[in-house]
């Protein structure tokens, strides 16, 4: 499968509008590009992403803390229950290439120290400041979707229009 990527959005469940609608455009961005959106599978910034994502014909994968199948939210492509609660975020950062968070909870935090710990392209946006020196190339913080997205095509190699072969 040729793919530009697989990035996990990571964020809130009780996510407020801004970071909803931040999520909802990084989606719509992925999509546009052909990235795989995975992600946690629930409400608030993992629903928002798929959303945006599908409503541009987008691939969303989502890896459920539970083993019911029917909790996952409306716009993910693929549904997979894991049974292992907040473990499942070693699975979702595991599976992707990069990983953009938006807004910060405690559960993002992990995720993001995941990603940092495995030196997995980083992009923070509305979220977390963990100290991270930004000029490692690994952790990087943006003020928009675009940017943020921008930051991960980057960061994989994926400029504009280029996709990147078998990922």
């Amino acid at each position: 499968m040729t793919t530009w990527g697989y990035v996990a959005v990571v964020g809130p469940g009780a996510a407020g509008e801004r970071d909803r609608a931040h999520a909802r455009r990084v989606g719509e961005l992925l999509a546009l590009r052909g990235a795989v959106v995975v992600c946690g599978g629930l409400g608030g910034v993992m629903e928002a992403v798929c959303e945006g994502a599908r409503a541009h014909g987008g691939v969303t994968v989502g890896l459920l803390p539970g083993r019911d199948r029917a909790a996952g939210n409306p716009f993910l492509t693929v549904c997979l229950p894991t049974g292992l609660g907040e473990l499942r975020n070693g699975l979702v950062v595991g599976a992707a290439d990069a990983v953009i968070a938006v807004g910060g909870s405690w559960g993002t935090l992990s995720e993001v120290a995941l990603a940092m710990r495995t030196g997995k392209p980083t992009v923070v946006l509305a979220g977390w400041d963990v100290g991270a020196d930004p000029g490692d190339g690994i952790f990087l913080r943006a003020s928009s979707p675009e940017e943020a997205v921008r930051a991960v095509a980057d960061a994989l190699g994926n400029g504009p229009g280029r996709p990147a072969e078998g990922r």
